[in-house]
C-alpha cells in the first residue's frame, strides 16, 4: 500500500514538473489586460508563452470564453470553445463565439501544446469588459451642460488668427451632479462617461480613476471618446451622489491670452452612463439628462493655450456629496450631441515623475523662480497659506531670460496659472485641465519661508512640477559604456514622454498639436520604448476623421488648425499625409494589425488618388521638404535638398506599400495598377533628380541620397555608389550631418543596412558640431527643436530623436527579419563599433522579451540574448572562420536549438528557436 501511494505521489511530482515547462502569461485582449469598453464585436485576443526549455514552438492552442467565471472554473466555455486548434498563432486571434453583448463582462483562459509535446494546463483567468455598442446602449443618455454655444458662433477648423470681429465667448466652466439611491447590494457598477473638451468625475466625493485630462483629443465635430471606469467600490447602499468638473481642451480655445489657435466647437458639456448591476440579477441605470443639476466651477479660466485660473473663494464644500443642498443649483440644460461616441482603448494620460526645486532664486519681492532641473510636459502642484481673496500667479517656462525671469517667447506667451486664495489655513492647489511643457516656476505675489514678509503675502509651503503623458507601459530598455549615448537616450526619451500625450505631439507647450510626419519617423524609436500600439491605432483613426473630401490627408490630425502662411505648404506635405498609409503598415509589421489596414485601406487609396492629382509628370513638388535641415540660414523649410526630392520620394514609398497591402487583402487589381503606377514615378524620379556620370541624387545631400537608397528608387548596379558618396560626403565634412526632420531617419537607416554604423558613431560620438551632444552641452535636458538647440524655438520637440531607433536596432542589434510580423522571426545584428565596449537593449515583443547584451574585449566578444518562447532567431557574431564560438560554455552544436548556418560579411550567422542564450567569440592568437 505504502509503495502505491510512493508511487502515485512520483507520478504526481513529475506531472507538476511536466506541466511547469510550459505556461501561458500575459492573456490580452484588444492587447490590454483586462480592459473595459472593448467595443469590437468580434475582439483579438493574445498570450505568450513561458518555459524553461530552448526551442520552443506552439503547434495548437485552446480558448475558453464564458460570461460567468464560475462556469470558466468547470472548463465550460459558454460563449465560445474554440476546441483545439492546430496553429502556432498566439497574437490576432480572433473571437469566433456567441454574439458579444453591451457592457457585459466575460472570462477567457488559454491552454496551448508545444513542438516538444508539453501541454500547458489552463493560464490563469483573465476578462474583459464590453464597452456600448451603438447609441441605442446609451439607455436615452443626453449631452448636457451649463449652457450651449449658438451656432452663429461656432468655428469648426480653428483659423490660426483671431476672426475679425469675433464675439468675446463666455468661459463658464460648470460643475454638474446627480443625487440617486441604492436599496440593494451591487454586484458591479460601471461608468462610461464623456465630457468635452475634459472631464473629471467624481462618486460621493472620490475622484473615480487615476486619469488626467479625459478624454482623449479627436476630431471633435465628428468623434468623441468615452471612458469606462469600474467603480463598484465607490457605490454605497442608500444614498450617493456624482460630480462631473468640465473644461474647455481643444474643444473651445478662448480668445484671451496666448493661443495657437482660434476654435469654439461648444461649451463644455457631458454624456454618462452609470450602469449598476445587483447581486439578484437585476440592474438600474443613472443616465445623464435634464434632472441633473449645475452650477458655476471654481475654474474661472480653462484653456488648452493659456492657461488655468481658479477662485476657491468660490468652492462648495461637499458639492459631490450625497448629502449637498443643490436647491439653488440650475437643471442642467440638454445641449447638441451628435458625435460619434468611441471606446478609449488607447492608454489614458497620468502622472508620473514628480520634480521638486533644484534652485531657488529671488528676482525680486514677491517674485521667484524654481528650477525643477528638468523640461517636461506637466503642471505644477503648490502648497501655500495666505490671506482670503490673495491671488498668486504662476509661469512656466523652458528657458529664462538673461535677467533671470520666465521665457515663454518660444512656447506661448501669455499662459499662466492662477489661485484665488480662500484663507482658511495651509491650501493646496494643482490645474485639472491644461499643460505646458517646463523647466522653470515663476510665482509672483509670494514669499517663501525664511523671508522677510512685511506685506504678508501668501507663503509657498512647497511646489513641484507634475509630469504627466499617455500612460502606455514601458516595454524597452538601452544602456552602453557610452555616457554620451545614454544621456542621448534620455535626451530623446524626454521628448517622447512630453509628447506622448492622447495624440503625439510635437511639443508640450507652443502647439500640442499631432504634426503627422513625426509619428512614423519616430515610430520605431517610440515603439521600441513604449506600448503604443492602442495609441497609434487611435492615429489612424484621427487621420481618417480628418481627410478633406478630395483625399488630402492634413498635415495635423486632429485638424484644429488651417495654418495660413505660405499657401497650403503648411496643410498638404506629402512627407507629413503619407503617414495614413506608411503608419498602419508599420503596425501591421510590429504588431500584426491586419484588420486596420482592412478599415484605412479606403483613406489610403483616396489619398494616392488625390497625390497622382498634383504632381507634374509624377513628381510632387508640394510641402515643406527636409523640414529643419541644418543649412546656411535659421531653420525652417528645406535649405540643402532639392524641392520635391522628399515628397516624391515618400510618394513612390507609398506605392510600395500599397502594392503590399492590395496583394495581402486580395485586391489583385489595385495591386496591378499601384506596380504600373510605382515604375512610371521611379522613372520619373531617376530621370529628374538622377546624375548618371557623379551617381548623385540632386544636390547631393544626406538626404537627397539616402531617401533614395532606403526607398528602393536607386537602380541596383548604382546603389553601392550612392553608399559610398553618403559616406564620402560624410567624411568630407568631418562626420557633420546636416538632414533634417524627413531625412535624418533615412540617413541612419541606409547607413546601418549598408554595415557602416561606424559612421553612425562617429556622426553621433561628439558634442562639438550641431547634434544630439551638442544640445547636452548647451544644457538641453529634453530633445530640442533644432540641431543647434536654439533659444528662439522649441526645446522640447520629438521630431529629431531618429537615432534612439539605432541604440536598439544597429547598436544592441535588436532587428526582426524583414519577412516577419511581430517579431516571430527575430535578428540579432549587434554593431560594436567606435570605442563602445558595451551595450545592451530589451524590447518586451508581442511574443515576449527580446534582449541582447554585448561586451568585447581585447580578444573575445561576449553576447547574452533572450529570445521568446513561439519564436526562433538569426544571431550574428562577429567572428569568422578561425574564430572559436562556445554557445552556454559549450562548443557550437548542429542542434536544432542552436545552429551554424553560414559566414558572411564578417559575421557568423547562428540559428537558435527561442531561450537564453550566452555565445563568446574568441580569436585564436
Amino acid at each position: 500500500m505504502q509503495k502505491s501511494i510512493l508511487f502515485l505521489l512520483l507520478i504526481l511530482s513529475s506531472a507538476k514538473g511536466f506541466t511547469q515547462k510550459l505556461i501561458v502569461t500575459n492573456l490580452t485582449c484588444q492587447y490590454k489586460s483586462n480592459p473595459l469598453g472593448i467595443d469590437q464585436s468580434a475582439p483579438k485576443l493574445g498570450w505568450q508563452l513561458q518555459t524553461n526549455q530552448q526551442g520552443i514552438l506552439q503547434t495548437s492552442y485552446r480558448v475558453l470564453v464564458a460570461d460567468d467565471s464560475m462556469l470558466l472554473q468547470k472548463n465550460i466555455g459558454n460563449t465560445w470553445d474554440s476546441k483545439k486548434q492546430p496553429s502556432n498563432a498566439s497574437i490576432q486571434i480572433t473571437y469566433q463565439g456567441k454574439p458579444l453583448e453591451t457592457a457585459k463582462k466575460y472570462y477567457w483562459k488559454v491552454m496551448v501544446w508545444d513542438n516538444k509535446k508539453n501541454i500547458s494546463g489552463w493560464s490563469a483567468t483573465a476578462s474583459w469588459q464590453m464597452g456600448l455598442l451603438n447609441r441605442a446602449a446609451w439607455e436615452g443618455a443626453k449631452w448636457i451642460g451649463y449652457e450651449q454655444l449658438p451656432d452663429s458662433l461656432k468655428i469648426l477648423t480653428g483659423l490660426q488668427n483671431k476672426p475679425k470681429n469675433s464675439p468675446v465667448l463666455n468661459d463658464t466652466m460648470p460643475l454638474l451632479r446627480k443625487a440617486f439611491s441604492i436599496v440593494k447590494p451591487v454586484k458591479k457598477a460601471t461608468m462610461f462617461i464623456c465630457g468635452l473638451g475634459q472631464f473629471e468625475c467624481s462618486i460621493n466625493g472620490k475622484k473615480i480613476g487615476d486619469h488626467f485630462l479625459d478624454p482623449a483629443w479627436t476630431q471633435f465635430d465628428k468623434e468623441a471618446m468615452y471612458v469606462s471606469f469600474d467603480v463598484s467600490e465607490n457605490i454605497n447602499t442608500g444614498n450617493n451622489a456624482i460630480g462631473v468638473m468640465l473644461g474647455n481642451g481643444f474643444h473651445l480655445t478662448p480668445l484671451k491670452r496666448y493661443r495657437k489657435l482660434t476654435n469654439a466647437l461648444g461649451y463644455p458639456k457631458m454624456i454618462c452612463r452609470l450602469l449598476i448591476e445587483f447581486n439578484d440579477g437585476s440592474s438600474q441605470n443613472i443616465i445623464s439628462d435634464a434632472t441633473w443639476k449645475t452650477t458655476l466651477s471654481p475654474i474661472t479660466f480653462s484653456a488648452m493655450y493659456g492657461g488655468e485660473d481658479y477662485n476657491s473663494t468660490m468652492e462648495q464644500a461637499g458639492w459631490n456629496m450625497p448629502s449637498f443642498d443643490d436647491k439653488h443649483w440650475r437643471n442642467a440644460m440638454v445641449v447638441d450631441g451628435s458625435h460619434q461616441l468611441r471606446s478609449q482603448l488607447s492608454e489614458p494620460i497620468k502622472f508620473f515623475e514628480t520634480f521638486t526645486p533644484q534652485k531657488i532664486t529671488k528676482i525680486k519681492d514677491s517674485v521667484y523662480v524654481f528650477d525643477l532641473g528638468q523640461n517636461a510636459s506637466g503642471i505644477p502642484a503648490i502648497t501655500i497659506q495666505g490671506k482670503k481673496g490673495d491671488t498668486i500667479k504662476i509661469i512656466p517656462a523652458e528657458l529664462l531670460n538673461a535677467d533671470g525671469t520666465a521665457n515663454q517667447k518660444a512656447t506661448g506667451s501669455r499662459f499662466y496659472f492662477q489661485y484665488i486664495l480662500k484663507g482658511s489655513g495651509v491650501e493646496s492647489w494643482q490645474p485639472r485641465f491644461t499643460y505646458y511643457g517646463y523647466r522653470y516656476l515663476q510665482v509672483e505675489g509670494v514669499v517663501v519661508p525664511g523671508e522677510n514678509n512685511p506685506s504678508k503675502l501668501p507663503a509657498v509651503l512647497g511646489i513641484k512640477g507634475l509630469h504627466m503623458r499617455n500612460a502606455a507601459a514601458r516595454v524597452g530598455e538601452f544602456s552602453s559604456s557610452s555616457d554620451l549615448f545614454n544621456k542621448t537616450d534620455q535626451l530623446i526619451d524626454w521628448a517622447i514622454r512630453s509628447n506622448m500625450q492622447s495624440v503625439i505631439t510635437d511639443c508640450p507647450h507652443r502647439e500640442k498639436l499631432g504634426w503627422l510626419e513625426q509619428v512614423h519617423l519616430m515610430g520605431n524609436s517610440i515603439r521600441y520604448n513604449y506600448d503604443v500600439v492602442n495609441l497609434m491605432k487611435k492615429t489612424v483613426y484621427d487621420m481618417m476623421l480628418s481627410q478633406t473630401e478630395n483625399g488630402l490627408i492634413p498635415e495635423i490630425a486632429p485638424e484644429y488648425v488651417k495654418f495660413e502662411g505660405g499657401g497650403d505648404m503648411f496643410r498638404d506635405s506629402p512627407e507629413w499625409g503619407s503617414t495614413g498609409i506608411i503608419l498602419p503598415w508599420y503596425l501591421y509589421l510590429w504588431y500584426g494589425e491586419k484588420d486596420l489596414l482592412k478599415e484605412a485601406y479606403p483613406m489610403m487609396t483616396r489619398y494616392i488618388t488625390y497625390l497622382k492629382t498634383k504632381a507634374t509628370n509624377h513628381i510632387l513638388t508640394q510641402g515643406l521638404g527636409d523640414w529643419y535641415d541644418l543649412g546656411p540660414n535659421h531653420p525652417g523649410v528645406s535649405q540643402l535638398t532639392t524641392k520635391g526630392v522628399t515628397a516624391t520620394a515618400i510618394y513612390f514609398y507609398d506605392l510600395e506599400i500599397m502594392v503590399k497591402i492590395a496583394t495581402m487583402l486580395g485586391k489583385a487589381d489595385d495591386a496591378m495598377a499601384y506596380t504600373a503606377l510605382a515604375a512610371e514615378v521611379k522613372s520619373a524620379y531617376n530621370k529628374t533628380f538622377f546624375n548618371a556620370s557623379t551617381n548623385q541624387y540632386a544636390t547631393g545631400s544626406q538626404t537627397s541620397n539616402a531617401m533614395a537608397v532606403y526607398m528602393n528608387l536607386v537602380d541596383p548596379k548604382n546603389k553601392a555608389a550612392v553608399i559610398n558618396n553618403i559616406v564620402n560626403e560624410l567624411k568630407a565634412n568631418n562626420n557633420a550631418l546636416t538632414a533634417g526632420d524627413i531625412g535624418y531617419r533615412y540617413l541612419l537607416r541606409v547607413l546601418e543596412d549598408a554595415g557602416r554604423s561606424d559612421v553612425i558613431f562617429d556622426m553621433n560620438n561628439r558634442v562639438d558640431v550641431p547634434g544630439y551632444g551638442y544640445q547636452l552641452a548647451k544644457g538641453a535636458t529634453a530633445l530640442t527643436e533644432s540641431w543647434q538647440a536654439l533659444p528662439s524655438v522649441s526645446n522640447n520637440h520629438l521630431m529629431l530623436g531618429h537615432l534612439m531607433e539605432w541604440f536598439y536596432s544597429g547598436l544592441a542589434g535588436l532587428r526582426q527579419n524583414e519577412n516577419a510580423v511581430a517579431f516571430k522571426q527575430i535578428n540579432i545584428i549587434p554593431e560594436p563599433v567606435g570605442d563602445i565596449s558595451s551595450a545592451k537593449a530589451s524590447y518586451l515583443s508581442p511574443y515576449g522579451l527580446i534582449s541582447s547584451d554585448w561586451k568585447k574585449q581585447s580578444n573575445s566578444f561576449e553576447l547574452k540574448v533572450e529570445i521568446p518562447a513561439n519564436t526562433t532567431a538569426t544571431v550574428y557574431l562577429p567572428a569568422n572562420k578561425t574564430s572559436v564560438i562556445k554557445v552556454n560554455g559549450q562548443a557550437l552544436s548542429t542542434g536544432s536549438d542552436s545552429r551554424m548556418v553560414k559566414y558572411e560579411n564578417g559575421k557568423a550567422l547562428i540559428a537558435v528557436g527561442s531561450g537564453s542564450y550566452n555565445f563568446l567569440v574568441e580569436k585564436k592568437p
